[in-house]
């Protein structure tokens, strides 16, 4: 028998398990989405009359049918492990089917002259989130999630807290971006002393720390806030989230095709720019490993692309064949 998914006590359950082990709001979303996908797959039976079985057939229809990524099979199972595990407290719950091998896929870098160029085509705010990636190696979320007081202008450095795997790290500040991120901070304050007047100037809090820090204080606003007021949907407060990614995204494609780059680029590909930029430049591997957020010195290795490896160096057959020819 069905039931209504969205008014049952269950939800609410979940909703409060998940903050209760302090997990952003967007993996929150996340976990609500895959469990109602779940409960709609099976004709909206409650997910207690389910168990690892129906799991199974849920993922193998994502794979199979949907043709999702591995990435987002793994997301789903995550979600409903977690269901199951921490809200259902099933201690039965063992599933066959183990997460999905992602493909190693060869991930590019832009030349010394296109990242360059692809800059050219963006402004403002997401000039300053391209610059970041590509100065500072942060991925896109690390960069919107920026606070005010992770900006360390004295010692040239860029605090990141709770990146992913929950680890925190610092990384370099370039000095070409000091004054153009004090300007636009310049501009954000402004605007946040303008939302104190009018009675807003809330920001959204980290994990729980909105019920012990005032999530109006300067040094807690997001360096690049949403150009809109929004409420928290945990606390009720109104305040400014930090702008979508989607919109910064869709504006570095957009560069990216006027720049005339044909190849699969993205947002990430400063990231890997970064990454790479550095290697070529002789900085250790650990060092890199480092700034960029690994837990180990093999994931760094997997996840550059260096343009002078050793398939680059190689010499083809056909030039070999060209410059004997052309030999006197």
């Amino acid at each position: 028998m069905g039931y209504s998914v969205t008014t049952s006590p269950f939800l609410s359950v979940f909703r409060d398990k998940i903050r209760l082990q302090h997990k952003s709001l967007r993996t929150e979303e996340i976990y609500i989405s895959w469990a109602l996908r779940f409960v709609k797959f099976h004709q909206m039976k409650h997910p207690a009359e389910l168990g690892a079985k129906h799991v199974e057939e849920f993922l193998s229809y994502l794979a199979s049918e949907r043709n999702v990524s591995a990435s987002t099979q793994n997301q789903a199972l995550a979600a409903l492990t977690f269901l199951y595990k921490s809200v259902l407290e099933r201690t039965d719950f063992i599933i066959t089917v183990g997460y999905a091998k992602r493909h190693e896929n060869i991930r590019d870098s832009f030349t010394d002259d296109e990242a360059p160029r692809v800059l050219a085509f963006l402004k403002g705010e997401i000039l300053l989130v391209a610059k970041l990636m590509y100065g500072s190696g942060l991925r896109q979320m690390e960069a919107l999630r920026l606070r005010v007081k992770d900006i360390d202008f004295e010692r040239l450095q860029v605090l990141v807290f709770d990146g992913k795997g929950g680890k925190n790290r610092r990384t370099m500040l370039p000095q070409n971006l000091v004054q153009p991120l004090k300007d636009h901070l310049n501009f954000v304050k402004a605007q946040h002393d303008h939302d104190l007047a009018n009675g807003f100037g809330f920001t959204f809090m980290p994990n729980a720390m909105g019920e012990v820090y005032r999530g109006d204080e300067w040094k807690w606003q997001y360096v690049f806030p949403s150009k809109s007021l929004s409420k928290d949907p945990r606390l009720g407060r109104t305040g400014r989230h930090h702008i979508h990614e989607n919109h910064v995204q869709r504006c570095i494609r957009e560069a990216i095709q006027k720049a005339g780059i044909t190849r699969k680029a993205s947002s990430h590909t400063f990231r890997h720019t970064f990454a790479t930029s550095l290697v070529e430049r002789g900085y250790d591997i650990k060092k890199i490993a480092e700034v960029m957020g690994h837990s180990t010195t093999e994931i760094t290795e997997r996840y550059i692309h260096v343009r002078k490896d050793s398939a680059v160096q190689m010499i083809s057959p056909l030039d070999m064949l060209t410059q004997s020819t052309a030999a006197p």
